[in-house]
């Protein structure tokens, strides 16, 4: 069940309504009705992978409870790997197995000793990487002693299952999260209309901004042998904007969609393409997934507490890793690739944590430098985004190339696809929108606060308007993160 569709529409106030005036005041009740809705809404993609989710919760609800029992580090030790082997287990057999054996095949085939074996028709499950990585944080917290486990089968279901962020983010950590689950829930209508806005905001960024990004950029992808340069240069721009917007759109109405029911989410993503190099833009993309990486595998293998050198190879590790997750390809390992290569300059002159501060804080306008490292980071970014659009290395390859012709220099013939100016106006004022907010964490829950209630409530009937005039074909096109 995606969020922009009208299953959705239909859901969520049901379950509001069910959540607010049915199990009321209740918090076992509240935690059951989550799971159950939790459940139906996952089914809804297909109902067999309900019984992964469940041995995975089953599973590390097990581990947590053994670790409570025992302080022999070996049987720690032991119900970690459990709990790692198991979830990484079902995530390797699911998104993996078909990769490795086509390597596989494909290196004997070199060495001229072919072999044969059969793939498999794997299926997918739809946020296999989102939940088995929020799961398993709950078992390694707990085995280092950072979180209590809980004896609660209910609540501990709830935070593994809770459908706002179960398919695509964030992924929580179950010390922010699963506490929650245990704290007596009243309505706050504030919080619920800024969710409710919040859910506006993601919906304009999915539906206006990365489903119309979309239809180009896939456009000139599919067709990139006949495009020129620049056409090729504004096929990379409409995806890098069609992938922020989809998934930050679907992080805020996941965010939104949890304050309905009185629960507070991480922040995802801060303004990334405003960053100035790429660690700041690692500290503003993907949140929950950059500091998951930091905490549980960059951290441990030493982090930035050693020498250069193996700095350097902790930061490749960390990349490659990252693109590893996202998918079964060599297209999304080059793409980490690079973003460690992007990486080292600042990790060589030390000045990857320099940009901690917001760009142009309490200005209305970034200085010219600032200007120019945020025009370098997104292009840098946007060159990266094509490995990671690509079907193949060859195609990336190709893509690349093409840019770098000498049609590049021509003129892009915008006019020839539909709308693209218009939506390009679109991008400018959402781009506007993002500026005038960098500084606020929930500045879309403030849009038009000073307003009078006329003007306020004709903005947000603008917004839906825009929605339905210029989103209205979206359906069709999930959320890109689905597929991770």
């Amino acid at each position: 069940m995606a969020f922009n569709s009208i299953d959705f529409a239909v859901f969520l106030p049901i379950v509001f309504i069910l959540y607010w005036f049915v199990a009321k005041r209740n918090l076992r009740a509240q935690n059951l009705l989550i799971v159950m809705a939790s459940c139906f809404f996952y089914g809804m993609w297909d109902w067999r992978f309900l019984a992964l989710i469940l041995f995975s919760t089953l599973v590390d609800f097990g581990v947590g409870l053994g670790l409570a029992q025992t302080e022999k580090i070996h049987r720690r030790k032991l119900l970690l790997w459990m709990s790692v082997g198991v979830n990484l287990g079902f995530l390797g057999f699911f998104k993996y197995y078909n990769f490795f054996l086509d390597n596989f095949l494909d290196t004997f085939s070199l060495l001229g000793s072919p072999i044969q074996a059969n793939s498999l028709n794997i299926i997918l499950p739809v946020g296999i990487s989102f939940y088995t990585f929020q799961t398993m944080s709950y078992t390694i917290d707990v085995y280092r002693k950072k979180l209590q486990p809980t004896r609660d089968f209910i609540a501990f279901s709830a935070f593994v299952s809770f459908f706002p962020q179960l398919v695509a983010g964030p992924i929580e950590r179950a010390s922010n999260l699963l506490p929650q689950f245990f704290k007596e829930r009243v309505f706050d209508q504030k919080k619920a209309v800024d969710g409710l806005k919040q859910i506006l905001w993601g919906l304009f960024k999915k539906m206006v901004i990365a489903d119309n990004c979309a239809q180009y950029a896939n456009t000139i992808f599919n067709n990139s042998e006949i495009a020129s340069g620049s056409m090729l240069a504004m096929g990379a721009f409409f995806f890098a904007f069609q992938i922020y917007g989809d998934f930050s759109g679907y992080s805020d109405i996941a965010i939104g969609t949890s304050r309905l029911f009185g629960f507070d989410l991480m922040k995802n993503f801060a303004t990334p393409y405003f960053s100035r190099n790429i660690a700041e833009f690692w500290r503003r993309w993907h949140i929950s997934l950059s500091t998951w990486f930091r905490d549980y595998v960059y951290i441990p293998l030493g982090g930035s507490q050693v020498e250069i050198w193996p700095k350097v190879r902790n930061i490749f590790i960390i990349f490659l890793v990252s693109g590893f997750w996202h998918g079964a390809n060599w297209t999304f390992i080059v793409w980490g690739a690079l973003n460690a290569v992007y990486f080292l300059p600042s990790l060589f002159l030390g000045s990857n944590r320099k940009h901690l501060e917001i760009v142009a804080q309490g200005r209305v306008l970034p200085s010219f430098r600032e200007f120019l490292s945020m025009l370098a980071t997104f292009s840098f970014t946007t060159f990266a985004w094509i490995f990671f659009r690509a079907e193949n290395i060859d195609h990336a390859i190709r893509f690349v190339g093409g840019i770098f012709s000498t049609s590049f220099f021509t003129v892009p013939n915008l006019y020839a696809m539909e709308g693209s100016v218009t939506l390009l106006v679109f991008i400018f004022l959402f781009l506007i929108l993002e500026w005038r907010g960098r500084e606020n964490e929930y500045a879309i829950s403030e849009l038009g606060a000073r307003s009078t209630r006329v003007l306020r409530w004709s903005m947000y009937v603008g917004f839906i308007l825009v929605i339905n005039i210029f989103g209205n074909n979206s359906a069709d096109i999930e959320f890109i993160y689905f597929q991770f």
